[in-house]
């Protein structure tokens, strides 16, 4: 009997009393980290345009890890909500395919779908880290850092890529990038970064980094400050989200922005055509352009005192 269950896929409904007429009033968003000020805006986006149509959105975090987002996948479709907007964590899970499967319209937001039977929103984050890394080339730098989590994930692992294409362009090789992976995409792991790049030989230490996030670049920028290291004289930042707080740094963060809200109003409009349409429904992958917001931590080098 078991057996037979879960070929089936079948999962308790709890909340069967409430919904015997259909699907409930609600939509499911799965980040995977809250605590970045990105997913919040973009939750933000989400819920505007749920809620002008008279939708509740249920947020769940799953910290990038598969087994919560799986634990999560089940918890919401127990409670069968219309839809599913998520930014899922490397691997797609096999549940996005049992939830289509049951009709359940799915959005991956922030990632590229893997097949065009899919509505997928996404940014261009090769092109995002070749702005930032064109940008530090053009101030000077010859030695560059890129900080980032692990590559499992497809967002870091293009924003890596374009950093070096850029680098390796304008430099004519690839040592002039020095790749630093902190433990966590958090303030704590731009400040561990940050540590590693100090304490390298002088003539092999980068005079400039490309953060994959802006919590990562608040946390070199924090270490730097703490190390008597002015930015952006003796070395420049550049962010990648252009969260709120990268213009109120105490070194306004240069940033590559991307549409955070916009991402949010897209993802659940999509979404809301779907459980709306139906078959009818034409689903659609666009991808975003980023750009480069230039601030202080990132400004071209002032010439030192008595020279010209």
């Amino acid at each position: 009997m078991l057996t037979a269950i879960a070929e089936l896929g079948f999962v308790r409904n709890e909340s069967a009393r409430q919904l015997r007429a259909g699907r409930s009033r609600t939509i499911g968003l799965v980040v995977l980290d809250i605590a970045n000020p990105f997913f919040t805006d973009v939750a933000r986006g989400v819920d505007e345009v749920a809620g002008a149509a008279g939708l509740a959105v249920i947020l769940f975090n799953s910290d990038d890890r598969p087994e919560k987002e799986a634990r999560h996948l089940d918890v919401l479709t127990e409670q069968r909500v219309q839809g599913l907007i998520i930014t899922p964590t490397a691997e797609l899970s096999p549940q996005l395919d049992a939830l289509r499967q049951r009709g359940v319209p799915v959005v991956l937001l922030d990632r590229r779908a893997d097949h065009p039977d899919q509505c997928a929103l996404a940014v261009d984050d090769v092109l995002g880290g070749r702005l930032a890394a064109d940008h530090l080339l053009e101030r000077g730098d010859r030695r560059i850092a890129f900080i980032g989590g692990s590559t499992g994930l497809p967002q870091l692992r293009e924003r890596h890529d374009g950093v070096v294409a850029a680098v390796r362009e304008g430099t004519g090789t690839d040592d002039a990038l020095t790749v630093v992976t902190p433990e966590s995409l958090t303030v704590q792991g731009g400040r561990e970064a940050a540590s590693r790049i100090i304490g390298m030989p002088a003539g092999r230490r980068p005079t400039a980094a490309i953060c994959a996030n802006d919590l990562l670049a608040m946390g070199v920028l924090q270490e730097m400050v703490r190390h008597g290291i002015a930015v952006p004289e003796e070395f420049a930042i550049v962010g990648y989200d252009d969260i709120d707080y990268a213009a109120a740094a105490a070194v306004p963060l240069t940033s590559v922005r991307k549409p955070r809200r916009e991402l949010g109003h897209r993802a659940a409009e999509l979404l809301l055509d779907e459980a709306a349409r139906g078959a009818e429904h034409v689903h659609q992958q666009p991808v975003f352009e980023p750009t480069l917001v230039v601030r202080e931590s990132s400004m071209a080098r002032r010439p030192r005192a008595g020279t010209s």
